[in-house]
């Protein structure tokens, strides 16, 4: 399997992953509108105001980042009991996907950070806030959440935006807790005593934070990991990944393995919240099994992916393998869709009243019983669908030594042919899940099929639709042809 195909099959596991978050919790404003004038007042431009909108932030944009990796977030944070809380705690019940635990506590100002545009330009930003430690009987009752939450969780989050949620001693005692439980923790640190967070597993500050938190120079590739293995002794971590802007990532491991990862940004726009999507995505790859490496890389697309994008965006979990595909040379002039971009397009082409047709396999070795069997696909619909088998899934069903091209190779070369419309990577044995999210009109198989062992055939006859059994072609196929090979 290659390099590219494990990543993608990590992403594909995000979504069977329980996180849980704790931190500050924000309220994102964002002002849009135009400028056309200087004021008469002193040398600063007028906006005037088009548009307004707000989303959650801080600890609240890790969990919207959890969410969009198609992971299972849980939200635990406290606000004040005033307008910008009761929004968030609006913003998080909208989001089906967040199970909700925000405390209100008395008296505390919630924090807001209002940022103006104009012409997708940042002009200013204005902050609300407060930054004391909570009360004793909230910390309690946040302390009594995380015991009935953390069991069920495969990673903890902590984010930590220095307003009092994390400080002394409940980042500690949270942490604690963890590891009591086995459960790996990811830190998004603030600060410079990084003490606190003495046992988590990895550390993700930028590089000024690493910097400011050791006091060594971060300036070239040595220094950075030199200061970060200073971080690991003296805080007994298990690794610090270091977010260095333009020059990507390193990743230093207890053990001294080192990685440089390069940035992965093709246009930058905005680096808001680019942080948080780092730690989102990290521990959530991290909690569904990926190694720290693993995590990291993929945790650099989704960065990549973020500040391309203006304001706090998000990574969704498509964008994230469509990136990785992209870094394996895989093009195919977009017909190549993860299952829920195509769930989307298969709705559109019904609207314009086109039949929808599926097929499906591993098409390794593309021959001429492959373009037979796709042509006489195409010939029964209107738009055709390939589901085409992941590596993992080949290698399941045909060995150890399939495929002989990745999934990005096969896909690359099935997007090419005038009678595929779109393909889907799928990770199942079979594509049963992925018929029954596209529901085509038309199912085709080969000859060597009858109708009642096909795959999707009973969800399709209960739509009203058909079940295509294509004529075979003589001699073809991608074992006899791997034969033949190895033959000469």
């Amino acid at each position: 399997m290659s390099d590219i195909s494990v990543l993608v099959e990590r992403v594909e596991r995000l979504k069977a992953t329980s996180v849980l978050c704790i931190g500050d919790a924000m309220l994102d404003r964002f002002v849009y509108g135009s400028v056309d004038r200087i004021s008469p007042e002193a040398p600063i431009p007028v906006v005037r105001v088009e548009r307004e909108a707000a989303m959650l932030g801080g600890a609240g944009n890790v969990v919207r980042n959890v969410a969009a990796l198609g992971a299972r977030p849980s939200f635990l944070s406290v606000v004040g009991d005033d307008v910008a809380g009761r929004e968030i705690g609006r913003l998080v019940a909208e989001n089906g996907e967040i199970v909700p635990g925000i405390i209100v506590e008395s008296g505390r100002q919630t924090t807001i950070k209002t940022r103006f545009f104009a012409s997708s330009q940042q002009l200013l930003r204005a902050d609300r806030e407060t930054t004391g430690p909570l009360a004793a009987p909230v910390r309690a009752q946040l302390l009594d959440q995380v015991d009935r939450a953390l069991p069920d969780a495969g990673v903890l989050v902590l984010s930590d935006y220095g307003k009092g949620i994390l400080a002394p001693p409940m980042a500690e005692q949270l942490i604690r807790r963890a590891r009591q439980l086995g459960k790996p923790v990811v830190v998004d640190p603030k600060g410079t005593d990084y003490s606190i967070y003495r046992g988590a597993t990895v550390l993700t500050p930028n590089r000024k934070e690493l910097r400011d938190a050791t006091g060594y120079p971060v300036d070239s590739d040595e220094d950075v990991v030199e200061a970060a293995r200073h971080l690991i002794d003296r805080c007994g971590l298990e690794a610090v990944l270091c977010t260095r802007s333009q020059d990507g990532m390193t990743l230093v491991e207890a053990g001294g393995a080192v990685h440089h990862l390069p940035a992965e940004a093709r246009e930058v726009y905005d680096v808001s919240g680019a942080g948080d999507t780092v730690v989102a995505t990290l521990a959530a790859a991290i909690g569904s099994g990926a190694s720290l490496l693993e995590g990291a890389r993929i945790a650099n697309v989704a960065a990549g992916i973020v500040v391309a994008k203006v304001g706090t965006a998000v990574a969704y979990a498509h964008e994230v393998v469509a990136a990785l595909h992209h870094d394996d040379l895989l093009s195919g002039d977009g017909k190549i869709a993860d299952q829920d971009t195509a769930v989307d397009v298969v709705d559109r082409w019904r609207r314009k009243e086109f039949s929808v047709g599926f097929t499906n396999g591993c098409f390794d070795l593309l021959h001429p019983g492959h373009v037979s069997l796709l042509n006489q696909a195409k010939a029964a619909c209107d738009r055709l669908v390939v589901g085409l088998n992941s590596d993992a899934s080949v290698q399941r069903l045909k060995g150890p030594t399939r495929p002989v091209q990745s999934e990005a190779a096969r896909a690359t070369v099935l997007s090419s042919l005038a009678a595929v419309d779109l393909v889907v990577i799928f990770g199942e044995d079979t594509p049963f899940e992925l018929i029954k999210a596209l529901q085509p009109d038309v199912l085709v198989k080969g000859a060597d099929y009858t109708v009642d062992t096909v795959v999707g055939a009973e969800l399709v006859q209960a739509r009203g639709g058909k079940v295509v059994l294509a004529d075979l072609v003589d001699g073809q196929s991608t074992t006899n042809t791997i034969k033949r090979l190895q033959a000469k």
